[in-house]
């Protein structure tokens, strides 16, 4: 699919192209596990990174909906170095190419970091529906080294009861609990009857 072909591309993009996107061009570094709907984005021909859906880290993600698993994913990455195009331009292609993939979908969820000094303003932009701040998870991830770790890393590197703070305190004396500022939940419709009911929801930002 494409848009103003002489600026804009996005198409799927395999597995290196995401490894390489999410490791060089967004904060956390990682790449989300379990299966993925990979989206790439190029700018005059040259590869400007990726936007990613899928089932995220929530195994409730659709049960304040009373929907089933398979009818809501996230979208879970945004990793762009340097580009002209918007944000909300980008998400919004690449959002008509998740709608042609998988049509049962009926609703997309987000999070912004406060963490990272995100409020959420493409979402905004793009007519999500904003309901609200969740707020931060105290033993969610740790200061390691300097850098904020989550759990989920900690357990993969050091083995499962790393996260305990005795424990990272010999691997690091200056370890800490990193007390989250939490994110902001937004929501994108795709089942128009749904529109109304998750109206409700939105939040004052």
């Amino acid at each position: 699919m494409e848009a103003r072909e002489e600026r804009l591309k996005l198409d799927w993009v395999e597995y290196d192209a995401v490894k390489y996107a999410c490791l060089n061009w967004h904060y956390s570094h990682s790449i989300p596990a379990g299966k993925m709907v990979k989206i790439g984005v190029w700018e005059y021909g040259i590869f400007k990174g990726v936007v990613l859906f899928s089932r995220g880290a929530n195994f409730s993600i659709a049960k304040p909906y009373g929907l089933n698993q398979s009818q809501v994913c996230e979208l879970t990455r945004i990793a762009l170095t340097h580009h002209h195009a918007p944000v909300t331009q980008i998400v919004s292609i690449a959002i008509k190419m998740l709608r042609k993939l998988c049509p049962d979908l009926k609703l997309i969820v987000s999070y912004a970091d406060m963490d990272q000094g995100h409020e959420g303003k493409i979402y905004q932009a793009g007519n999500w529906v904003h309901e609200g701040l969740l707020k931060g998870v105290k033993m969610n991830s740790f200061i390691l080294f300097g850098k904020k770790t989550h759990k989920k890393t900690i357990w993969g590197k050091y083995g499962v009861g790393s996260h305990k703070l005795d424990f990272l305190h010999k691997i690091d004396p200056t370890a800490s609990v990193h007390l989250a500022k939490g994110k902001h939940k937004y929501v994108y419709v795709l089942d128009e009857k749904m529109r109304g009911d998750i109206m409700k929801r939105q939040k004052a930002f």
